[in-house]
Protein backbone atom coordinates (compact mmCIF):
# COMPACT_ATOMS: atom_id res chain seq x y z
CA UNK A 1 0.00 0.00 0.00
CA UNK A 2 1.63 3.45 -1.03
CA UNK A 3 -0.26 6.91 -0.29
CA UNK A 4 2.89 8.69 -1.32
CA UNK A 5 1.53 9.36 -4.86
CA UNK A 6 -1.90 10.66 -4.01
CA UNK A 7 -1.76 14.69 -4.59
CA UNK A 8 -3.18 17.67 -3.70
CA UNK A 9 -5.10 17.75 -6.10
CA UNK A 10 -7.27 14.65 -6.07
CA UNK A 11 -7.71 15.07 -1.84
CA UNK A 12 -9.73 18.37 -2.55
CA UNK A 13 -11.61 16.62 -5.77
CA UNK A 14 -13.33 14.35 -3.01
CA UNK A 15 -14.99 17.13 -1.29
CA UNK A 16 -14.05 16.29 2.62
CA UNK A 17 -13.86 19.24 4.47
CA UNK A 18 -10.21 18.95 5.29
CA UNK A 19 -9.04 19.87 1.47
CA UNK A 20 -12.43 22.28 0.66
CA UNK A 21 -12.63 24.60 3.97
CA UNK A 22 -9.22 26.41 2.58
CA UNK A 23 -8.45 25.20 -1.25
CA UNK A 24 -6.00 26.90 -1.53
CA UNK A 25 -3.88 25.56 1.74
CA UNK A 26 -2.44 22.06 2.46
CA UNK A 27 -4.93 20.84 4.79
CA UNK A 28 -3.70 19.95 7.73
CA UNK A 29 -6.05 21.05 10.58
CA UNK A 30 -9.44 18.62 11.20
CA UNK A 31 -8.69 15.09 12.39
CA UNK A 32 -9.44 13.11 9.27
CA UNK A 33 -6.68 10.80 6.98
CA UNK A 34 -6.05 10.98 3.52
CA UNK A 35 -5.78 7.04 3.65
CA UNK A 36 -9.58 6.69 2.48
CA UNK A 37 -10.76 3.34 4.23
CA UNK A 38 -9.81 -0.42 4.43
CA UNK A 39 -11.22 -2.38 1.55
CA UNK A 40 -13.56 -3.99 3.65
CA UNK A 41 -15.45 -0.91 4.98
CA UNK A 42 -15.56 -0.10 1.13
CA UNK A 43 -17.28 -3.48 0.11
CA UNK A 44 -19.87 -3.70 3.27
CA UNK A 45 -21.19 0.06 2.59
CA UNK A 46 -21.31 -0.49 -0.99
CA UNK A 47 -23.90 -3.99 -0.17
CA UNK A 48 -25.54 -1.96 2.36
CA UNK A 49 -26.46 0.84 0.01
CA UNK A 50 -26.96 -2.03 -2.83
CA UNK A 51 -29.19 -3.95 -1.04
CA UNK A 52 -31.29 -0.16 0.88
CA UNK A 53 -30.28 -0.92 3.61
CA UNK A 54 -30.68 2.63 4.98
CA UNK A 55 -32.92 3.36 7.86
CA UNK A 56 -32.49 3.53 11.13
CA UNK A 57 -30.05 0.91 13.27
CA UNK A 58 -32.42 -2.81 13.49
CA UNK A 59 -31.39 -4.26 16.83
CA UNK A 60 -29.47 -7.36 14.81
CA UNK A 61 -26.74 -4.87 13.75
CA UNK A 62 -26.65 -3.14 17.04
CA UNK A 63 -26.02 -6.53 18.12
CA UNK A 64 -23.06 -7.20 15.57
CA UNK A 65 -21.42 -3.79 16.68
CA UNK A 66 -21.82 -4.84 20.38
CA UNK A 67 -19.82 -8.29 19.55
CA UNK A 68 -17.44 -6.96 17.18
CA UNK A 69 -16.76 -4.02 19.67
CA UNK A 70 -16.26 -6.73 22.83
CA UNK A 71 -14.15 -8.71 20.14
CA UNK A 72 -11.94 -5.41 19.45
CA UNK A 73 -10.94 -4.79 22.52
CA UNK A 74 -10.42 -8.66 23.79
CA UNK A 75 -8.08 -8.52 20.39
CA UNK A 76 -6.50 -5.42 20.51
CA UNK A 77 -6.23 -4.00 24.13
CA UNK A 78 -6.71 -7.38 26.26
CA UNK A 79 -10.05 -5.92 27.98
CA UNK A 80 -12.42 -8.57 27.99
CA UNK A 81 -16.11 -6.68 28.16
CA UNK A 82 -19.52 -8.17 28.03
CA UNK A 83 -21.26 -7.00 24.46
CA UNK A 84 -24.13 -5.67 26.33
CA UNK A 85 -21.70 -2.94 28.07
CA UNK A 86 -21.48 -1.61 24.56
CA UNK A 87 -23.26 1.06 23.70
CA UNK A 88 -23.85 2.33 20.27
CA UNK A 89 -24.25 6.29 19.95
CA UNK A 90 -23.46 8.71 17.72
CA UNK A 91 -20.22 10.09 18.24
CA UNK A 92 -17.88 10.75 21.76
CA UNK A 93 -18.70 14.59 22.20
CA UNK A 94 -22.75 13.08 22.37
CA UNK A 95 -21.24 10.23 25.36
CA UNK A 96 -19.26 12.94 26.90
CA UNK A 97 -22.87 15.03 26.95
CA UNK A 98 -24.67 12.02 28.43
CA UNK A 99 -21.87 11.44 31.27
CA UNK A 100 -22.05 15.10 32.30
CA UNK A 101 -25.57 15.49 31.92
CA UNK A 102 -26.93 11.55 33.69
CA UNK A 103 -24.39 10.83 35.33
CA UNK A 104 -22.71 14.14 37.73
CA UNK A 105 -24.96 16.91 39.32
CA UNK A 106 -24.79 20.11 37.73
CA UNK A 107 -22.68 21.94 40.12
CA UNK A 108 -19.92 19.41 39.24
CA UNK A 109 -17.16 21.28 37.54
CA UNK A 110 -15.33 19.27 34.50
CA UNK A 111 -11.62 18.77 35.15
CA UNK A 112 -9.39 18.42 31.91
CA UNK A 113 -6.07 18.03 31.64
CA UNK A 114 -4.87 20.57 29.62
CA UNK A 115 -4.12 21.29 26.49
CA UNK A 116 -6.84 18.74 25.40
CA UNK A 117 -9.49 17.80 22.75
CA UNK A 118 -11.22 21.13 21.93
CA UNK A 119 -15.31 20.62 22.02
CA UNK A 120 -15.18 19.71 25.17
CA UNK A 121 -14.91 22.98 26.28
CA UNK A 122 -17.36 24.22 24.12
CA UNK A 123 -20.35 21.12 25.65
CA UNK A 124 -19.13 22.37 29.00
CA UNK A 125 -20.01 25.88 28.26
CA UNK A 126 -23.16 25.28 27.04
CA UNK A 127 -24.17 22.65 29.40
CA UNK A 128 -23.21 25.57 32.39
CA UNK A 129 -19.91 23.39 33.68
CA UNK A 130 -17.13 25.46 35.09
CA UNK A 131 -14.01 24.02 33.66
CA UNK A 132 -10.67 23.35 35.87
CA UNK A 133 -7.93 23.25 33.71
CA UNK A 134 -5.12 20.79 35.04
CA UNK A 135 -2.33 21.54 32.41
CA UNK A 136 -0.02 18.71 31.77
CA UNK A 137 3.79 19.06 33.10
CA UNK A 138 6.40 18.96 30.08
CA UNK A 139 9.46 18.09 30.19
CA UNK A 140 12.47 17.45 27.25
CA UNK A 141 11.42 14.01 26.48
CA UNK A 142 7.75 13.44 27.59
CA UNK A 143 4.24 14.94 29.29
CA UNK A 144 3.44 13.82 32.75
CA UNK A 145 0.32 13.97 34.93
CA UNK A 146 0.10 16.61 37.22
CA UNK A 147 -1.46 14.40 39.74
CA UNK A 148 -1.51 17.15 42.68
CA UNK A 149 -3.06 19.49 40.21
CA UNK A 150 -6.06 17.10 39.59
CA UNK A 151 -6.46 16.47 43.57
CA UNK A 152 -7.00 19.84 43.90
CA UNK A 153 -9.46 20.22 41.02
CA UNK A 154 -11.39 17.83 43.07
CA UNK A 155 -10.94 20.08 46.40
CA UNK A 156 -11.79 22.72 44.36
CA UNK A 157 -15.33 21.44 43.20
CA UNK A 158 -14.40 19.15 40.64
CA UNK A 159 -17.15 16.11 39.63
CA UNK A 160 -15.82 14.39 36.14
CA UNK A 161 -12.61 14.09 34.75
CA UNK A 162 -12.01 14.07 30.84
CA UNK A 163 -9.18 11.93 30.20
CA UNK A 164 -7.87 11.83 26.67
CA UNK A 165 -6.45 8.27 26.23
CA UNK A 166 -4.36 8.50 24.18
CA UNK A 167 -3.80 12.58 24.38
CA UNK A 168 -5.38 15.01 21.65
CA UNK A 169 -3.27 16.71 21.14
CA UNK A 170 0.03 15.91 22.46
CA UNK A 171 0.00 12.20 21.31
CA UNK A 172 0.57 11.05 24.98
CA UNK A 173 -0.18 7.37 25.92
CA UNK A 174 -0.41 6.83 29.70
CA UNK A 175 1.36 4.08 31.54
CA UNK A 176 -0.64 1.81 34.13
CA UNK A 177 1.59 3.82 37.11
CA UNK A 178 -0.31 7.02 36.18
CA UNK A 179 -3.44 5.64 35.12
CA UNK A 180 -3.79 3.51 38.60
CA UNK A 181 -2.49 7.28 40.41
CA UNK A 182 -5.53 9.12 38.86
CA UNK A 183 -7.79 6.44 39.57
CA UNK A 184 -6.76 6.62 43.13
CA UNK A 185 -7.61 10.13 43.26
CA UNK A 186 -10.42 10.20 41.77
CA UNK A 187 -11.55 7.52 44.08
CA UNK A 188 -10.78 9.10 47.04
CA UNK A 189 -12.94 12.30 46.00
CA UNK A 190 -15.81 10.49 44.81
CA UNK A 191 -15.50 11.74 41.64
CA UNK A 192 -16.36 10.24 37.91
CA UNK A 193 -14.20 9.80 35.07
CA UNK A 194 -14.85 10.49 31.24
CA UNK A 195 -12.19 8.11 28.86
CA UNK A 196 -12.25 9.29 25.73
CA UNK A 197 -10.34 6.77 23.74
CA UNK A 198 -11.02 7.48 20.17
CA UNK A 199 -7.09 7.62 19.57
CA UNK A 200 -6.81 3.78 21.08
CA UNK A 201 -5.81 1.98 17.68
CA UNK A 202 -3.25 4.33 16.53
CA UNK A 203 -0.01 3.85 18.75
CA UNK A 204 3.41 3.79 17.55
CA UNK A 205 6.38 1.83 18.66
CA UNK A 206 4.72 -1.15 19.04
CA UNK A 207 3.18 0.26 21.79
CA UNK A 208 -0.33 -0.99 23.58
CA UNK A 209 -3.46 1.12 24.80
CA UNK A 210 -4.50 0.53 28.18
CA UNK A 211 -8.26 1.26 28.70
CA UNK A 212 -8.66 2.92 31.92
CA UNK A 213 -11.60 1.26 32.86
CA UNK A 214 -9.38 -2.13 32.68
CA UNK A 215 -6.94 -1.17 35.10
CA UNK A 216 -9.34 -2.03 38.01
CA UNK A 217 -12.73 -2.45 39.94
CA UNK A 218 -12.19 1.37 41.54
CA UNK A 219 -11.66 2.24 38.16
CA UNK A 220 -14.07 1.10 36.43
CA UNK A 221 -16.57 1.84 39.03
CA UNK A 222 -16.11 5.70 38.04
CA UNK A 223 -15.29 5.48 34.43
CA UNK A 224 -17.64 5.78 31.48
CA UNK A 225 -15.80 4.93 28.17
CA UNK A 226 -16.03 6.01 25.04
CA UNK A 227 -14.41 4.96 21.92
CA UNK A 228 -15.22 5.10 18.12
CA UNK A 229 -13.37 3.57 14.87
CA UNK A 230 -13.61 7.27 13.29
CA UNK A 231 -10.05 8.12 13.79
CA UNK A 232 -8.17 5.08 13.56
CA UNK A 233 -10.11 3.44 9.91
CA UNK A 234 -11.45 7.37 9.21
CA UNK A 235 -15.12 6.95 9.01
CA UNK A 236 -15.41 10.37 11.13
CA UNK A 237 -18.62 11.52 8.75
CA UNK A 238 -20.75 7.57 9.30
CA UNK A 239 -21.59 8.52 13.11
CA UNK A 240 -20.90 5.62 14.80
CA UNK A 241 -18.96 5.53 18.51
CA UNK A 242 -19.75 2.96 21.31
CA UNK A 243 -20.05 3.51 24.93
CA UNK A 244 -18.65 1.03 27.44
CA UNK A 245 -20.63 0.76 30.52
CA UNK A 246 -18.66 -0.22 33.89
CA UNK A 247 -21.14 -1.07 36.79
CA UNK A 248 -24.33 -2.08 37.95
CA UNK A 249 -25.43 1.50 38.57
CA UNK A 250 -24.42 3.33 35.24
CA UNK A 251 -26.03 -0.17 33.51
CA UNK A 252 -29.15 0.42 34.96
CA UNK A 253 -29.43 4.83 34.72
CA UNK A 254 -27.92 4.05 30.78
CA UNK A 255 -30.09 1.05 30.09
CA UNK A 256 -33.94 3.13 30.73
CA UNK A 257 -32.02 5.84 28.34
CA UNK A 258 -31.42 3.42 25.60
CA UNK A 259 -33.13 4.34 22.91
CA UNK A 260 -32.25 7.67 23.52
CA UNK A 261 -28.46 7.54 23.47
CA UNK A 262 -28.69 4.80 20.25
CA UNK A 263 -31.00 7.10 17.91
CA UNK A 264 -28.27 8.81 17.25
CA UNK A 265 -26.26 5.52 15.67
CA UNK A 266 -26.26 5.51 11.92
CA UNK A 267 -26.35 2.18 10.30
CA UNK A 268 -24.00 2.68 7.77
CA UNK A 269 -21.63 3.83 10.58
CA UNK A 270 -22.40 0.86 12.20
CA UNK A 271 -21.86 -1.55 9.21
CA UNK A 272 -18.75 0.47 8.53
CA UNK A 273 -17.77 -0.28 12.07
CA UNK A 274 -18.43 -3.80 12.39
CA UNK A 275 -16.15 -3.85 8.99
CA UNK A 276 -13.36 -2.39 10.41
CA UNK A 277 -13.12 -4.33 13.53
CA UNK A 278 -13.40 -7.53 12.08
CA UNK A 279 -11.71 -7.08 8.75
CA UNK A 280 -9.40 -3.90 9.00
CA UNK A 281 -6.64 -5.21 11.35
CA UNK A 282 -3.96 -5.17 8.26
CA UNK A 283 -5.42 -2.24 6.76
CA UNK A 284 -4.62 -0.32 10.47
CA UNK A 285 -1.27 -2.01 10.85
CA UNK A 286 0.20 -0.54 7.49
CA UNK A 287 -1.68 3.22 8.27
CA UNK A 288 -0.02 3.05 11.61
CA UNK A 289 3.30 2.16 10.41
CA UNK A 290 3.07 4.90 7.49
CA UNK A 291 2.04 7.97 9.88
CA UNK A 292 5.19 6.57 11.81
CA UNK A 293 7.60 7.50 9.43
CA UNK A 294 5.13 11.07 8.72
CA UNK A 295 6.09 11.24 12.56
CA UNK A 296 9.37 10.33 11.82
CA UNK A 297 10.19 12.49 9.16
CA UNK A 298 8.59 15.61 10.76
CA UNK A 299 11.32 14.62 14.27
CA UNK A 300 13.85 14.85 11.44
CA UNK A 301 13.25 17.47 9.44
CA UNK A 302 12.15 20.64 12.35
CA UNK A 303 15.30 20.18 14.25
CA UNK A 304 17.15 21.27 11.10
CA UNK A 305 15.05 23.78 9.15
CA UNK A 306 13.35 25.33 12.09
CA UNK A 307 14.86 24.68 15.21
CA UNK A 308 13.15 27.57 16.96
CA UNK A 309 9.73 25.45 16.34
CA UNK A 310 9.24 23.15 19.27
CA UNK A 311 8.09 19.74 18.54
CA UNK A 312 5.94 16.88 20.19
CA UNK A 313 7.19 13.36 19.57
CA UNK A 314 3.59 11.52 19.57
CA UNK A 315 3.82 8.14 21.26
CA UNK A 316 0.03 7.73 19.96
CA UNK A 317 -2.11 9.95 17.63
CA UNK A 318 -1.29 11.11 13.72
CA UNK A 319 -0.97 14.48 15.35
CA UNK A 320 1.85 16.82 15.94
CA UNK A 321 1.83 19.83 18.55
CA UNK A 322 4.00 22.66 17.90
CA UNK A 323 5.15 25.07 19.81
CA UNK A 324 5.80 28.31 18.12
CA UNK A 325 6.09 30.88 21.05
CA UNK A 326 9.62 31.68 19.81
CA UNK A 327 7.75 33.72 16.96
CA UNK A 328 5.67 36.00 18.58
CA UNK A 329 2.88 35.13 16.57
CA UNK A 330 -0.51 37.43 17.48
CA UNK A 331 -1.97 34.43 15.43
CA UNK A 332 -0.29 31.49 14.62
CA UNK A 333 -3.15 29.45 13.22
CA UNK A 334 -3.90 32.55 10.46
CA UNK A 335 -0.07 33.39 9.70
CA UNK A 336 0.62 29.84 8.52
CA UNK A 337 -2.49 29.88 6.53
CA UNK A 338 -2.01 33.05 4.99
CA UNK A 339 2.12 33.24 4.70
CA UNK A 340 2.47 29.60 4.43
CA UNK A 341 -0.46 27.94 2.58
CA UNK A 342 -1.33 25.36 5.32
CA UNK A 343 -4.14 24.92 7.08
CA UNK A 344 -3.58 23.97 11.10
CA UNK A 345 -5.46 23.87 14.19
CA UNK A 346 -5.40 26.71 16.19
CA UNK A 347 -3.70 25.44 19.95
CA UNK A 348 -5.89 28.31 21.92
CA UNK A 349 -9.26 25.99 21.07
CA UNK A 350 -6.71 23.53 23.05
CA UNK A 351 -7.29 25.72 26.26
CA UNK A 352 -5.25 28.42 27.99
CA UNK A 353 -2.53 26.65 27.72
CA UNK A 354 -2.37 26.07 23.79
CA UNK A 355 -1.86 29.59 23.20
CA UNK A 356 1.18 30.22 20.88
CA UNK A 357 0.59 26.73 19.68
CA UNK A 358 -0.52 25.13 16.93
CA UNK A 359 -1.85 21.23 16.01
CA UNK A 360 -0.21 19.87 12.74
CA UNK A 361 -2.16 16.45 11.43
CA UNK A 362 0.44 14.28 10.12
CA UNK A 363 -1.93 11.96 8.48
CA UNK A 364 -1.56 13.25 5.24
CA UNK A 365 0.66 11.91 1.79
CA UNK A 366 4.83 11.90 2.74
CA UNK A 367 5.23 14.30 -0.07
CA UNK A 368 3.06 16.48 0.79
CA UNK A 369 4.09 16.43 4.78
CA UNK A 370 7.08 17.46 3.40
CA UNK A 371 5.78 20.39 1.54
CA UNK A 372 3.77 21.35 4.50
CA UNK A 373 6.88 21.48 7.35
CA UNK A 374 8.97 23.44 4.14
CA UNK A 375 6.46 25.75 3.92
CA UNK A 376 6.04 25.85 7.84
CA UNK A 377 9.51 26.49 8.41
CA UNK A 378 9.95 28.72 5.60
CA UNK A 379 7.51 31.35 6.90
CA UNK A 380 8.76 31.45 10.23
CA UNK A 381 12.32 32.78 9.04
CA UNK A 382 10.13 35.22 7.24
CA UNK A 383 8.62 36.11 10.79
CA UNK A 384 11.66 36.29 12.32
CA UNK A 385 13.27 38.64 9.96
CA UNK A 386 10.41 41.26 10.26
Amino acid sequence: MSFDTVTATQLRATGGLKWSKYPEALGAFVAEMDFGVPPAVTRALHGSVGSGLLGYLPSWLEQELQCATSEWMSTRYDWTIPPEDVLPTADVILACELALRVLTPPEAKVVVMTPAYGPFFGLSAVLGREVIEVPMIRDRQSWAVDLDGIAAAFRAGGGILVLCNPHNPIGKVYTRAELDAIAEIVDYHGGRVFADEIHAPVMYGGGRHIPYASISEIAAAHALTATSASKGFNLAGLKCAQIVVGNDADRRTLGRLHDYITHGCATLGAIATVAAYREGRLWLDEVVSYLEGNRDLVARMLPEIAPEIGFSHPAATYFSWLDVRPLRLDDPRSYFLHHAQVALSDGVGFGSVGQGHVRLNLAMPRPLLEQAVTAIAESAARSSAV
